[in-house]
């Protein structure tokens, strides 16, 4: 895919799962701006970060969360369907195997076949730009 068909992509699942009408904090349309800004430019890692980011930042806005609460609790606490809280967790877990490398110097997979982990990326890229969308839209009005 292209950056074109990629911003396509973008509008295409905002066209899908808006259906009604939010309100976002200007923190998370600002991540969020940049989470979709980095999935059409090919960013994928970016993408993610910045994706699990403004997930992160609108559970905190729609439950008034402040604090050192933790990801995986405001997922936990935010009345989500079951399979879009999985989903979350799913990509939180993953968004941390970025984050928190454990072992920087076993890199021969990567060196070896970055093709495999570009890859991956792309793919996991699209399910974080996808459930942050699922996220922001959950609480719509009509």
């Amino acid at each position: 895919m292209n950056e074109e068909e990629r911003w396509h992509l973008l509008v295409v699942l905002d066209d899908e799962l808006l259906t009604g009408g939010v309100i976002l904090s200007e923190w998370c349309s600002f991540i969020t701006r940049e989470a979709d800004t980095a999935f059409a430019k090919g960013a994928y890692l970016a993408s993610i970060l910045a994706s699990v980011s403004a997930i992160e930042t609108h559970l905190r806005s729609e439950n008034m969360q402040t604090g050192r609460k933790r990801l995986v609790e405001l997922i936990d606490s935010a009345g989500l369907k079951p399979e879009l809280a999985q989903d979350l967790h799913k990509l939180r877990r993953y968004r941390n195997k970025w984050v928190h490398v454990e072992a920087p110097w076993d890199d021969e997979a990567l060196v070896e076949d970055p093709g495999r982990y570009e890859k991956e990326l792309e793919e996991m890229a699209f399910v974080a730009v996808k459930a942050l969308r699922q996220t922001i839209y959950f609480y719509q009005w009509v």
